[in-house]
């Protein structure tokens, strides 16, 4: 058999986003069956409700924390559980879609683990910033801020490129201005909550994070700072 028969026609996704994608929708899948009577006997109607209770991302919980000094693991872990909990299926698919595009890119140039460091700091970026720039009592669920971490991190790829090349970098960034812009004429149109404060910092913490995990990008830092 020859090599070019050896090809696959699609390329595998990296194990992790992968994996990622699969506990995100097995979640969902468990909440839409339970909802519909199939699985979990008449309380399943309410698992949904009951894990945005337990694992969302709450401002009011925050603040208490810092003021009494107390840090439950059961409350410290909602800040990388929200991204697993999403408001609706519609919701989780888009998520889905998603990590999907923006994760495999990530992962085959950045590699697995810095994947997955992108995925889970972008994701605490955007919790920390919602806590402290808005202090919403509304609670904080769904996978975009990470997975604008992500698309963080492909900017920076982006941003990389068009140096090398010596073309404008601003180029980079719009992708992120158009979806920014859908997320602001959404707002206007029908109205909408605040998570956009957490999907902007998942996205600045992605990009911030690619200097330092990108492929040689430690190096490129060390390097700078002794040429300084």
């Amino acid at each position: 058999m020859s090599n070019e028969d050896s090809i696959p026609a699609v390329n595998p996704l990296p194990p992790v986003v992968a994996a990622l994608f699969l506990i995100i929708m097995a979640i969902e899948v468990v909440f839409q069956l339970g909802a519909r009577g199939m699985i979990g006997g008449p309380v399943a109607v309410g698992w949904r409700l009951e894990a945005i209770q337990s694992y969302a991302f709450s401002s009011q919980i925050f603040d208490w924390m810092i003021e009494t000094n107390r840090w439950p693991l059961e409350h410290v872990f909602r800040f990388v559980s929200y991204p697993f909990v999403h408001a609706t299926f519609t919701h989780a698919l888009f998520v889905g879609v998603f990590l999907l595009a923006m994760g495999k890119m990530v992962a085959e140039v950045f590699g697995n683990l810095a994947f997955l460091l992108i995925f889970v700091l972008s994701g605490i970026g955007g919790a920390l910033a919602y806590a402290l720039v808005l202090n919403d009592p509304v609670p904080l669920i769904g996978g975009f801020p990470p997975v604008y971490g992500l698309i963080g991190a492909f900017t920076y790829m982006l941003w990389r490129s068009l140096s090398r090349v010596g073309a404008n970098q601003s180029r980079a960034f719009t992708l992120i201005s158009f979806l920014m812009g859908i997320q602001l004429i959404f707002g206007l149109l029908f109205g909408a909550d605040n998570d956009w404060v957490a999907d902007l910092a998942g996205f600045v913490t992605g990009f911030g994070l690619s200097f330092f995990v990108s492929p040689g990008g430690w190096a490129r830092i060390r390097g700078r700072i002794r040429h300084d």
